[in-house]
């Protein structure tokens, strides 16, 4: 365990020092960052961009991209809210739908990615466009309300009355996805994928279960983000997820993965979403407007991926 913890500090230790440099710079200019309510509040927001994070280091770990999870996360939230508000659904079957919904969005992902030349750029952002056209449709491009308390309180609710329920959410989804990438065959497959193709085909790694199974997984987690963001705004609303693949990808290269494949790790990608939630927090109690908060967060991609191919030139 001991062992686990010093390599983990060290592979990570460049961004966990930017994230303690960038707490105690925004603590300084205001000192209510560090109070409770907010840094729960960090968590709660992170843990939204994170459940797309971990599955986004998965498909970039494969050599792929997925553009739709923000778009998924609009339309299943759309579908399971219509389906409470407007067709008297009970909670536990909408939110299965709506968790089928998206995992079939991405199951349709990994299948054209899969067994076609396309790349999952186009692939994805086709599926983005589309996902969001339906939750506009779906929805008459307006918010639906939902007066449930059993649903509100998925997003809203406390474990013990402190603990968020998305965070604790969060605990089990990252626990789950530790274990499939370092204790499995299909987690040693996926950097398979993502390090030579042809060489992981020829010893004999089924390349299309494997791709098939990443864009599947991130279409469930995005269900998962879309049904709890959606609880926590007590309505579905077509505009949800707006730029959250923005996020999920910065998440995942300042936390390490390589964008061509082959490389990353989820405990770096949970560091590297933690410096974005706890950016976009301390921009907004300094009352930076949202405007310059998607440029800050671009130049943070573009520096990230640009020490990415200066690590690897030096390697």
């Amino acid at each position: 365990m001991g062992g686990s913890i010093k390599n983990f500090v060290r592979e990570n230790l460049g961004i966990i020092i930017g994230l303690i440099v960038l707490c105690i710079v925004i603590s300084l200019v205001n000192p209510n960052f560090l109070s409770s309510n907010n840094l729960l509040n960090v968590l709660r927001q992170t843990s939204t961009n994170l459940y797309l994070a971990l599955a986004m280091t998965m498909i970039i770990i494969i050599g792929g991209i997925d553009l739709s999870v923000g778009s998924i996360m609009a339309v299943v939230g759309v579908v399971t809210t219509s389906l409470i508000a407007l067709f008297s659904f009970p909670v536990a079957a909408a939110v299965a739908v709506g968790v089928l919904v998206g995992m079939l969005i991405g199951a349709l992902n990994g299948y054209i990615a899969a067994t076609t030349i396309i790349p999952p750029f186009i692939i994805t952002l086709a599926t983005m466009n589309i996902a969001r056209g339906a939750a506009y449709v779906i929805s008459d491009g307006k918010p639906i309300r939902v007066m449930s308390d059993s649903f509100n309180s998925i997003g809203s609710g406390y474990i013990g009355g402190v603990l968020p329920m998305p965070v604790f959410y969060l605990i089990i989804l990252l626990i789950i996805c530790y274990f499939i990438m370092n204790k499995t065959k299909l987690g040693r497959y996926m950097y398979a994928v993502g390090g030579n193709a042809e060489a992981a085909k020829f010893s004999g790694i089924n390349i299309k279960k494997v791709k098939f199974f990443a864009y599947t997984f991130g279409g469930f987690m995005s269900a998962v983000a879309g049904i709890v963001l959606a609880s926590r705004m007590f309505s579905g609303q077509p505009t949800s997820g707006t730029g959250a693949e923005l996020d999920a990808i910065a998440a995942v290269v300042l936390g390490g993965t390589s964008m061509t494949g082959g490389y990353g790790r989820i405990g770096g990608t949970v560091i590297g979403a933690l410096i974005i939630g706890v950016l976009s927090n301390g921009l907004n109690l300094m009352g930076v407007s949202s405007f310059w908060q998607y440029i800050v967060k671009g130049i943070v991609i573009l520096v990230a991926v640009y020490a990415d191919v200066i690590k690897k030139r030096k390697s």
